[in-house]
C-alpha cells in the first residue's frame, strides 16, 4: 500500500484495500496493531488537522511511517480491522498531499483551528447523527490495536453514552486524569495542570481515544462552550455535559503505548521501536529464528514464513514476502522482494523490488538484485549485479558478473537459460539472451545473444613480452634515481 519516493521524500501513497500479513492476522493479541474481530459497525472520526511543526519537517505528520506505514494509515487501518464501516479524516486547509494520500477516501476539513471539539465538529456533515457509535481517534497514535477500539465500540453498544480509553503508566504527571465515582462511571476529566493533591494521585490517565453515541455527538458539541485560557472547544467537554444529561460515561483500559502520541522525531522513534518489538515477537511465534532479533527491522507487511532464519542486523522492508525455510545471512536488505522455500540470501546482499526467487535459490555475498526473477536452484553466490534479468532453474552465475541493463536512456533486459553458467567477470550487455546450457568464459562481454549449449568467449588477445616486466623495473628505477 506504502510507496515512497526516498530521494524527494514526497509520498506518492495512496489509501487502498487492507493488505494484512498471515502470520500477524492469525497470531494476534490485544497489544498487537493487528487483528481480525467481528464488532459492531461505527464510524471512525480520525483528527489530523494539527500543523504538526515540531515534526519539522515537509512531510505531513500524518504521512510519516512507523513499520513502513503511513502513522495515518495505522489508524485506518485499526479502525477497519474493529469494524469501522465509514472513516471519516479531519484535516486542516491546504492538506492537499494527505487528501492525494486518502486517494478518495472521505474527509472534513477543519477551517478554524480551535481544539478537538471544533475538529470533531468539523466532520458533522460527513458523519450524520443516526444510531449507532462515533470513535474519535487520532491520525499521531499509530499503535491503537482494532482490540481496543472494539471495546470502546462495544461499551457504547451496552448501554454507556461515552467510553474513554484509559490508561495507567508508572508516572502519571503530565497526563490529564479521568476521576471515577463510586460506581466506576467517569465524572470528568482534569488536566494535570488543574489537579488537586488528590487528583494528582489518581494514576487513571485519558488516552484521548473516545467512543460516543453517535446520536448525541453533535449535540453534546454545540453545548461546548470556549471559555478557557486558549478560548478553544475541547472535546472532553462533552463528558460533564453527557452526564448532565443522565448518560453514563465509562472508560476502558489499554495498554499505555496504544495510546502514544508522535509529536517529534524522538516520538516517531520510540513509536518504531514498540512496533518492531511486537513484529518480531509475532514473526517469531510464528515459527521464525532470530539471533539478535534486537537489531532485525521489520515493515509490518512482510511475511515471514515457518522456520526461516534471520541472522542480526537485517531490514526486511515493505513488500516482502521470504518462504518457508530460507535463511536470512547478516547485514542484508530486502524490499519488495519474493523468496520461495529454503533460499539462501547474504551476508550483505540487497534485493530490491521487484526481486522474485523460486525454490532453493541462493544469492549470496554482496549480490544486488534488482527486477528480476530467479528460478529453482539458481545461485549468485558473490558480488554480483542482477538487474531487469531472467534467470533459469539450475543457474551458476559467476563472482563479478553484472547485468549492463541501462544505457542512460532505457532498461533493458537479460535473459539467461536454465543451467547456464557465466563465468567469473562478465558483462551481459542487455538486450540479450544467454541459451539454456550456454557457457560464458570468465572475463566476457556478451554483446549478441548465445545459443543453448554453446560455449561463448569474448576477450582480448593476451600478448607476452618475455622478460618484460625485469626492462620495466630497471627503467622505472633509474628514471627515480635521475628524478625524472
Amino acid at each position: 500500500r506504502y510507496k515512497g519516493d526516498d530521494k524527494s521524500y514526497k509520498t506518492t501513497s495512496k489509501y487502498r484495500d487492507l493488505h494484512i500479513p498471515v502470520q500477524y492476522a492469525v497470531i494476534v493479541d490485544e497489544s498487537h496493531p493487528f487483528g481480525l474481530y467481528s464488532a459492531m459497525s461505527f464510524t471512525a472520526i480520525i483528527l489530523a488537522a494539527g500543523k504538526g511543526t515540531r515534526m519539522n519537517s515537509a512531510l505531513p505528520k500524518p504521512l510519516h511511517r512507523v513499520g513502513g506505514h503511513a502513522m495515518l494509515a495505522w489508524s485506518m487501518d485499526a479502525a477497519r480491522l474493529a469494524g469501522a464501516e465509514r472513516i471519516v479524516t479531519v484535516l486542516a486547509p491546504g492538506s492537499e498531499d494527505i487528501q492525494d494520500w486518502l486517494d478518495g477516501a472521505p474527509f472534513a476539513i477543519q477551517e478554524d483551528q480551535l481544539g478537538t471539539g471544533n475538529a470533531v465538529a468539523s466532520a458533522r456533515e460527513a458523519v450524520g447523527n443516526e444510531d449507532g457509535v462515533a470513535i474519535v481517534m487520532f491520525a499521531d497514535t499509530p499503535l491503537v490495536s482494532a482490540a481496543s477500539l472494539k471495546q470502546l465500540a462495544d461499551g457504547v453498544k451496552a448501554g454507556a453514552g461515552i467510553v474513554i480509553a484509559g490508561f495507567r503508566p508508572d508516572d502519571p504527571s503530565g497526563y490529564g486524569r479521568l476521576v471515577e465515582d463510586a460506581d466506576g462511571t467517569i465524572s470528568r476529566i482534569v488536566e494535570d495542570r488543574e489537579c488537586s493533591p488528590a487528583e494528582r494521585a489518581i494514576g487513571l490517565c485519558n488516552g484521548g481515544i473516545m467512543a460516543v453515541s453517535r446520536s448525541s455527538l453533535f449535540t453534546w458539541l454545540d453545548r461546548v462552550t470556549n471559555d478557557n485560557a486558549k478560548g478553544e472547544y475541547y472535546l472532553t467537554d462533552i463528558v460533564a455535559i453527557a452526564q448532565a444529561d443522565g448518560a453514563a460515561v465509562r472508560h476502558a483500559v489499554i495498554d499505555e503505548t496504544e495510546v502514544m502520541g508522535v509529536n517529534d522525531r524522538r516520538d516517531l522513534a520510540v513509536a518504531e521501536a514498540a512496533l518492531q518489538a511486537r513484529l518480531r515477537e509475532a514473526a517469531m511465534e510464528a515459527g521464525v529464528t532470530m539471533i539478535a532479533p534486537e537489531t532485525v527491522f521489520l515493515s509490518a507487511d512482510a511475511v515471514i514464513e515457518r522456520d526461516v532464519i534471520i541472522e542480526p542486523h537485517v531490514v526486511i522492508g515493505a513488500g516482502c514476502h521470504i518462504g518457508e525455510g530460507s535463511i536470512i545471512h547478516a547485514f542484508s536488505h530486502l524490499e519488495g522482494a519474493r523468496l520461495g522455500a529454503c533460499c539462501v540470501i547474504g551476508p550483505y546482499a540487497r534485493l530490491r523490488p521487484g526481486t522474485e526467487a523460486a525454490n532453493g535459490v541462493k544469492i549470496g555475498n554482496f549480490v544486488e538484485v534488482k527486477k528480476a526473477r530467479l528460478g529453482d536452484g539458481a545461485k549468485a553466490s558473490h558480488l554480483t549485479y542482477l538487474g531487469d534479468a531472467e534467470i533459469g532453474a539450475g543457474a551458476n552465475v559467476g563472482a563479478g558478473t553484472i547485468t549492463c541493463n541501462y544505457d542512460g536512456f532505457g532498461k533493458y533486459r537479460t535473459l539467461i537459460g536454465e543451467g547456464a553458467f557465466i563465468g567469473s567477470n562478465s558483462s551481459l550487455v542487455a538486450p540479450v539472451s544467454i541459451g539454456a546450457g550456454a557457457i560464458i568464459g570468465a572475463g566476457s562481454t556478451i554483446t549478441s545473444d548465445v545459443e543453448a549449449d554453446s560455449i561463448a568467449v569474448e576477450r582480448g588477445e593476451t600478448r607476452h613480452k618475455p622478460g618484460g616486466a625485469a626492462r620495466f623495473r630497471s627503467l622505472k628505477t633509474k628514471a627515480k634515481q635521475r628524478g625524472t
